[in-house]
């Protein structure tokens, strides 16, 4: 296992810095530069004053030079650097909005997991029956709904029929527990939706297909009732993709919170991406793409020991 585990780790340095070099590069081919925009806000537009600002940025620099000054900041002394526009701390901006991504997307994940699981099980175990239709229509509605939709349904109508609107102040879990959940359940609940329908599906074509399997045949023989059956000998052996499904949600998660944020207005790491992105403010951006890319990483690594820990013939390769 341990060698497993170190194989695994090992292939998470090259994959953050290649991820950190094509968003770096990226990032400079957008059309607009951030000069282009200082300039714009200030209504100056000589080529001296343009070059002068070029010059104090650094972006007259070679791009090698530069990536390389970014990275070995991180590295050396754990500095994503300044906002071109606030010159505050990249990480200090982070840290404030990151916990609030982080909170709504684990809730869509539990609301996901909570919609997903219950209904694919109850779907494959009542195979061809009336459950097993309404369970998978319930699938392939909530794959066909997207979140960004489902989203403003949620704030519209409510809000013309009734004059009921979602409260736009955030509220920390630390500070009113019962109030932040409460406020933070419909947005993880919208976003959660589309994804339990891969989920759902995923677990019913699992569960169908230990089913089969000679040792549960074994089980039912046995005496064996239908809970210990499924939930005991079942389940752990048809987790295993939809451990892999899970894993894929945290990009998805996170993407779709950046539209979440914006219709519901809560201040994370959504609504701080748009806003950088929108004044091309570079090391913010490079900053929140590596934390998240370095946070999607290590989460796949977590998926990736899990296989190990379900699975003992991984564990043994």
């Amino acid at each position: 296992m341990y060698r497993y585990a170190l194989r695994r780790f090992l292939a998470v340095f090259p994959t953050i810095i290649f991820a950190s070099i094509i968003v770096f590069l990226a990032l400079r081919m957008i059309p607009g530069s951030v000069v282009d925009v200082m300039l714009s806000e200030n209504t100056i537009s000589n080529t001296e004053n343009k070059n002068q600002l070029v010059a104090a940025l650094g972006f007259d620099k070679p791009m090698y030079v530069q990536y390389f000054r970014w990275a070995g900041a991180i590295v050396l002394h754990h500095d994503l650097g300044k906002s071109l526009w606030s010159n505050q701390s990249v990480s200090s901006l982070i840290a404030d909005r990151l916990p609030t991504t982080l909170y709504l997307g684990a809730l869509a994940i539990f609301f996901a997991l909570l919609i997903a699981l219950p209904i694919g099980v109850l779907s494959a175990v009542r195979q061809d029956a009336l459950a097993d239709y309404i369970g998978r229509s319930v699938a392939i509605l909530a794959l066909a709904v997207p979140a960004f939709w489902l989203g403003t349904m949620v704030v519209v109508f409510p809000s013309v029929w009734w004059n009921v609107a979602p409260t736009t102040e955030y509220v920390p879990f630390s500070v009113d527990p019962w109030l932040s959940l409460k406020q933070m359940s419909i947005p993880a609940l919208v976003l959660g939706v589309p994804m339990s329908g891969m989920t759902m599906r995923m677990t019913r074509t699992m569960v169908l297909e230990v089913m089969r399997q000679d040792y549960v045949r074994t089980a039912w023989a046995k005496g064996l009732n239908e809970t210990t059956v499924i939930w005991r000998h079942v389940m752990k052996n048809a987790l295993l993709p939809v451990v892999t499904v899970i894993g894929l949600h945290v990009p998805v998660v996170l993407g779709g919170a950046v539209i979440i944020e914006q219709i519901f207005v809560i201040s994370g790491m959504g609504q701080l991406l748009l806003d950088s992105v929108s004044q091309r403010d570079y090391p913010l951006i490079t900053g929140i793409f590596l934390v998240v890319g370095v946070g999607i990483t290590l989460i796949n690594l977590l998926v990736d020991l899990s296989y190990g820990l379900l699975d003992p013939k991984i564990r043994q390769g």
